[in-house]
């Protein structure tokens, strides 16, 4: 190997050597921040600012996402999710109004929205979840604790949901975060003999519901049926006072119609009368006198 081939091999050696600290001084400098990423500066251990920061109603496109200049291995960056995260609640064992004992899954998707605080005061988004976690439990907890289990299956669920995701903001903003949606997965009655026994119970509820409905629904069909025949009492009273020769007359034909069935109507008369013709009851055919 010659002089001028040694020279250009640790020319090359050299280039490569500069072009991977260049490299590496330039990544220690400049750093990508994705839209999906919100970028915590920390110096010297102290979160300092804060790119691609989360801002309600903003434009894909035309976010804080790019190119950041911070001071070489001084400057930290420390990533945090901008997308809607979640986490689950461990199955709840809730005892409603009607003491019925539920199985609950829940869950709760929320934001980080102050990087800043969540920062300080949690650390990361796991720490986040951590300590939201048992807030939910409780929160549920003392929600359906207050209604019957029957408002799991109406719209006062949607109010249930309502009032846990406020209480749970109230804590989630102290972490820098929000509560975007709270939903219950399933809420279920326990297997083997509490379920035979909550069972039991809503049957029998709802059967003294039934004879309850009933009972009321006759008194109202007594009401409206001794209304009616008031009514009609009045109004046969009224008619004879107007006309009483037309009422008996007219008394007389629903009786023959009825009895003699000579009109094909829903009671036809099936039996066979002997009567003289001065009979009182066949006055009406005699005319009058």
């Amino acid at each position: 190997m010659n002089v001028g081939e040694t020279f250009s091999s640790r020319s090359l050696i050299g280039w490569a050597i500069a072009v991977i600290a260049a490299v590496i001084v330039l990544s220690s400098i400049f750093a990508v921040v994705p839209e999906t990423k919100q970028a915590l500066v920390v110096r010297f251990g102290k979160p300092e600012k804060v790119y691609n920061a989360y801002k309600p109603n903003e434009d894909f496109g035309r976010t804080g996402a790019g190119i950041l200049a911070r001071i070489p291995f001084i400057d930290q960056i420390v990533w945090i999710d901008k997308r809607v995260l979640d986490f689950d609640m461990e199955r709840q064992s809730v005892l409603s109004t009607d003491q019925l004992r539920l199985e609950v899954d829940a869950f709760a998707r929320y934001r980080i929205v102050d990087p800043l605080r969540m920062s300080i005061t949690a650390g990361s988004e796991r720490r986040v979840s951590d300590a939201l976690r048992p807030i939910l439990g409780s929160s549920l907890r003392n929600e359906l604790g207050k209604r019957p289990f029957a408002a799991l299956l109406s719209p006062e669920r949607g109010q249930v949901m309502d009032n846990i995701q406020d209480r749970l903001n109230r804590v989630a903003r102290q972490y820098g975060a929000e509560i975007v949606d709270v939903r219950i997965k399933r809420a279920d009655l326990p297997d083997g003999t509490p379920l035979e026994s909550a069972f039991t119970r809503m049957r029998t509820a709802r059967e003294q519901e039934a004879r309850s409905i009933l009972a009321e629904g006759q008194k109202q069909a007594q009401i409206i049926t001794a209304e009616a025949d008031a009514q009609a009492s009045a109004t046969y009273a009224a008619s004879f006072n107007k006309d009483a020769d037309f009422y008996n007359f007219y008394r007389a034909m629903q009786s023959y119609r009825i009895t003699f069935g000579t009109d094909g109507g829903e009671a036809p008369g099936t039996s066979n009368m002997l009567l003289s013709p001065e009979n009182e009851y066949l006055r009406e055919f005699r005319g009058r006198r």
